[in-house]
């Protein structure tokens, strides 16, 4: 039981030093400057996510917990909560982009003094020992993953705002490459009538969403073995999409009509060829690459379009517990590519493409509770459960999700207007 114990605390320690250095990996491509930068309210600068998920180990677990902690600096509080009102006041969202004080090197200093201080806390086994404190420490990692996805979407949209359109870092092709294989025709797959089992099941970390399991009747449905590509989207550009009310939900023509919204975000015409800025830089719209960085309102409406619907979020899940597998997986945050692959089918390769990985799959399904929800007690209790309105829910993870954070039950969630994230659409028959 010891030497059990003693791995585990081990393996604690080197996710825990993995995952930190992962999202100093992940802005090393920065100037300071661009740390600074928040072209929208949804963006938070770079420097802010690297001090908030520092502020989130030292308020949750060595301020409460570890003797002899003493806060960095008093001010980091106010300046790194994020919407935690039982830890008080805090600066407004929107204010994020004004904090060109405190500098880059003390933010990285900050995040030198708690690591240090965690990892003497992580080599504690008394301390340990208590499933309170190890809960919150496997909050924190997963905490920090979800806020690397964001990071690497933020400094997307940071650098995409930039008239210089400059490139995060260059392709490496021999880590990237192209997809080989033969580009499979989407298919249609049958998933019968049954009562199934949606939530988490398990002894493994899940956010407190997914719970709890709980049983639903889904009708006979068919749904797309693969996510919508740049070309099926192109279509819809050329068939008028944008133009004809007729596929839009009222708010989303609305945006349409007020943004002059033609295209997918990062999307723009040349010569009369689709560009769209990546992260490797500007680069010629890939027709067999799944569609990506589309609202709400937008997958809807191509899915009326094309005569067709999006999944709820229970089919989705239950798709996934049939059709998921690892040989099936698109991209995640450590390819290195940082957008959504092609689909590619051998012989003996699964008929389902990217249900994990490439792109969050808007669904059809508001972000409610499950049924006997129960938000946690205190702070930690305000993670989810108070954003739980006019939210829709997305599924499956993408190219910037850390692939050790997805699993078939998460449950993302966003406004139906959001684009900046790696967003695609999967849909079912009517």
């Amino acid at each position: 039981m010891l030497s059990t114990h003693h791995s585990y605390l081990e393996l604690l320690l080197s996710r825990y030093q993995n995952i930190r250095q992962q999202t100093l990996s992940i802005c090393a491509p920065l100037t300071p400057e661009d740390t600074v930068m928040q072209p929208m309210v949804d963006v938070s600068p770079p420097k802010w996510h690297m001090g908030h998920t520092t502020w989130f180990f030292e308020t949750f677990i060595l301020a409460p917990h570890v003797k002899g902690y003493r806060l960095f600096h008093s001010q980091y509080a106010f300046l790194f909560n994020s919407y935690y009102n039982s830890m008080g006041s805090r600066v407004a969202r929107s204010d994020r982009g004004t904090l060109s004080r405190p500098p880059l090197q003390d933010i990285l200093e900050y995040r030198r003094h708690v690591d240090q201080w965690m990892e003497k806390a992580l080599q504690n086994e008394e301390l340990l020992k208590n499933e309170e404190i190890t809960a919150a420490i496997e909050l924190g990692l997963q905490h920090e993953q979800q806020h690397q996805e964001l990071l690497v979407t933020d400094i997307k949209y940071i650098l995409g705002c930039n008239p210089l359109m400059p490139i995060y870092h260059e392709q490496q092709n021999s880590v990237l490459g192209e997809f080989s294989g033969k580009q499979p025709q989407n298919t249609w797959l049958t998933i019968p009538e049954g009562i199934y089992t949606i939530g988490y099941q398990g002894e493994g970390f899940c956010f407190d969403n997914e719970l709890n399991p709980h049983k639903v009747l889904l009708p006979a449905f068919e749904a797309s073995s693969c996510t919508v590509t740049n070309g099926e989207y192109m279509a819809f550009i050329d068939d008028g999409g944008y133009s004809d009310f007729r596929y839009w939900m009222d708010e989303g023509w609305a945006l349409v009509q007020q943004h002059q919204w033609q295209a997918p975000l990062y999307w723009f015409q040349q010569e009369g060829d689709w560009y769209h800025f990546t992260l490797h830089g500007v680069e010629k719209v890939k027709e067999n690459e799944p569609v990506t960085h589309i609202s709400f309102y937008e997958a809807q409406a191509y899915a009326n379009w094309s005569g067709h619907r999006l999944l709820t979020e229970f089919e989705w899940e239950v798709l996934a517990q049939l059709h998921a597998s690892p040989s099936a997986k698109g991209n995640f945050l450590e390819s290195g590519k940082l957008q959504p692959i092609s689909a590619s089918f051998s012989e003996n390769a699964p008929k389902t493409a990217h249900l994990l990985g490439n792109t969050w799959e808007w669904t059809n399904s508001a972000y409610l509770p499950y049924p006997g929800y129960s938000a946690a007690p205190g702070a930690l209790g305000e993670y989810n459960g108070k954003f739980m309105v006019n939210q829709m829910v997305l599924r499956g993870g993408s190219c910037a999700t850390p692939e050790s954070h997805i699993r078939c039950t998460y449950r993302n969630f966003f406004h139906a207007d959001k684009r900046w994230q790696f967003t695609g659409i999967r849909l079912a028959k009517k």
